[in-house]
């Protein structure tokens, strides 16, 4: 079987080797990044999800972003991915009614459609947003797309699920696609590697009136081709980085740091690792995205369950509060909550703007 470049198997014994104490247990959170999908061998729906989050953090609202879940079997391959809304938005309702505790679990949903259709995604738009409710002013919930755009020549880095090339955030189509975006009230996640991001940043500048975040602090890869090469990515990312922070429209995402992707080998050691040891490797990445952007630019999310592999929701999230000590309240807030909340327009109970 292809070894995935993302996913590394979740080993509950080996999570439980280290516990911790909740880290500043009162500050809100919305995670503004998570999966939920039930596949061969790989389980994780709502009861999973609620499992991890009430370990002590105060999570209140969460944001449900595309994972090829769900697929309609019997739809033509670009309506398929309409499945994964209603299911997300199904997930919403069960978490609104109150039953399952007061976190409002896929309180935005962030879908997927083939932007490289054109014009011809804007009736797939619409039918993901009526398929969640309606517009956001009518209580809807659908936020946005992810479109995938990871590319590499190294295809081992790939997820073959996708169809990617290097230029196609570039192509006419992809971008008349894109086109359709804003006037639905749509926002772009964009899932690439960090080499892509300067075709992110011609993107952004193209758009300026689209929100777009870059998720998972920008594709750090520290595997295959790129293994021993740290200095040498850290250098080309931040460089990149800085250049699409100068884009007003651009947030970006404190997450992914778990998947096997970015090398750091959380997952081969004996134990899982401490907040404080997670806090050492991530600093000057994570550091980096908060200077550049600024912390009202910058969200939280878990990754969950793709970062699982790599330590529990508790000691992840303990290990960003570590990086964040330092910052003030108003900045905390962002990172925690408030950046989400504005990006993804998602409320919580108790949670003022």
């Amino acid at each position: 079987m292809r070894a995935s470049p993302t996913h590394s198997p979740v080993r509950p014994e080996w999570l439980a080797t280290c516990q911790e104490e909740i880290l500043e247990p009162a500050i809100p959170v919305i995670d503004a990044h998570h999966h939920l999908y039930d596949r061969p061998g790989s389980r994780y729906l709502l009861d999973d999800f609620l499992a991890d989050i009430r370990c002590g953090h105060d999570v209140r609202a969460t944001v449900i972003v595309q994972a090829r879940s769900m697929l309609r079997l019997d739809a033509p391959p670009v309506l398929q991915p309409i499945g994964e809304t209603e299911f997300a938005n199904g997930v919403a309702a069960m978490s609104a009614s109150g039953i399952y505790g007061p976190s409002r679990i896929c309180a935005g949903i962030v879908g997927q459609a083939d932007l490289l259709l054109g014009d011809g995604v804007r009736p797939i738009l619409e039918r993901h947003i009526s398929a969640a409710g309606g517009m956001v002013t009518e209580g809807g919930r659908f936020r946005g797309i992810r479109q995938p755009v990871a590319w590499d020549p190294d295809a081992s880095l790939v997820n073959p699920a996708y169809s990617t090339a290097k230029d196609t955030m570039d192509s006419p189509a992809f971008r008349a696609g894109f086109a359709h975006l804003r006037p639905l009230g749509l926002s772009f996640d964009a899932w690439l590697f960090f080499h892509q991001i300067p075709r992110l940043t011609a993107l952004a500048r193209a758009f300026p009136d689209t929100p777009i975040v870059l998720d998972h602090c920008g594709g750090i890869i520290g595997i295959g081709e790129y293994a021993g090469r740290k200095d040498e990515v850290f250098g080309k990312w931040r460089a990149a980085l800085r250049d699409l922070a100068a884009c007003p429209n651009v947030t970006v995402k404190l997450s992914g740091l778990g998947m096997r992707l970015g090398g750091f080998g959380f997952e081969q050691r004996e134990r899982a690792p401490s907040s404080e040891e997670l806090a050492t490797s991530w600093r000057p990445w994570v550091e980096n995205c908060i200077e550049a952007f600024g912390a009202g630019r910058c969200m939280f999310g878990s990754n969950f369950p793709v970062d699982k592999g790599s330590y529990s929701y508790a000691i992840g999230l303990n290990a960003l509060k570590r990086i964040a000590a330092g910052a003030g309240e108003d900045e905390k807030a962002d990172i925690f909550w408030r950046t989400a909340q504005r990006f993804y327009r998602v409320r919580a109970p108790g949670m003022q703007a």
